[in-house]
């Protein structure tokens, strides 16, 4: 497998876990706020996959999971075979995903192989490819979100908040797209070197909070992370 990069040690990636996080390259999305362009474009040295799975193997008393993010993990064609030799260590296993490979995520499904995942939602439908510079079958995203209603492990939805590319407009619209959803995460953006685009900016907490209340008109819990 394709793997750029990995952090030993992550308080964070996967909920209530000490996890180590594995990072695949490439992406089929070009969003600006990204902050791995240079694992998104390929730019960082290939790692051993059997090296990764030792020092993965060494670590099993430190911790608990292990979360394969990217770029997007599903355009690796032997990421099920990656993560059933991860799985079979006894770590949980946290997938970071942009939905667009429903077909990849339900044999992972189906084999028991994930113990969550973490789905990336842009924003509102329509509007996806706006934000992703790429061209998007939003049949697969439905059909990513569908898969995870109907399995029966822990999933988060996320967008990441862009001032300029998360309107109003926008929010009510996606408030609709997600409609009947349990939980959904607003994060606030933070600029760096490593991302696709220079000078974007943030969205304010105060109109973080409107957005907030708008989606909590049709989404179960909505949350702010960052603020």
């Amino acid at each position: 497998m394709k793997i750029l990069g990995i952090e030993n040690v992550s308080f964070v990636d996967y909920p209530n876990k000490i996890c180590a996080t594995v990072f695949t390259g490439g992406c089929n999305f070009k969003c600006p706020y990204c902050h791995n362009s240079g694992i998104v474009k390929n730019e960082y040295p290939l790692l051993d996959e059997n090296e990764i799975l030792e020092n993965l193997e060494k670590r099993k008393k430190l911790i608990d999971a292990v979360t394969v993010s990217g770029g997007e993990p599903t355009l690796q064609k032997d990421l099920v075979e990656f993560i059933q030799k991860v799985k079979n260590m006894g770590f949980l296993i946290k997938l970071d995903t942009n939905g667009t490979n429903p077909k990849v995520l339900k044999e992972l499904l189906d084999k028991n192989l994930l113990n969550y995942v973490a789905m990336d939602i842009k924003t509102n439908f329509d509007n996806y490819s706006v934000i992703t510079k790429s061209c998007v079958k939003i049949e697969n995203i439905k059909e990513s979100l569908n898969l995870l209603r109907k399995s029966n492990i822990s999933y988060e939805l996320r967008t990441t908040l862009i001032s300029g590319y998360h309107t109003t407009e926008a929010i009510l619209a996606l408030s609709q797209d997600l409609k009947g959803e349990k939980t959904l995460y607003l994060q606030k953006f933070k600029d760096s070197e490593t991302c696709f685009e220079s000078g974007l900016k943030e969205v304010e907490k105060l109109t973080a909070l409107e957005f907030k209340n708008i989606l909590l008109n049709t989404i179960q819990n909505v949350e702010l992370r960052g603020y």
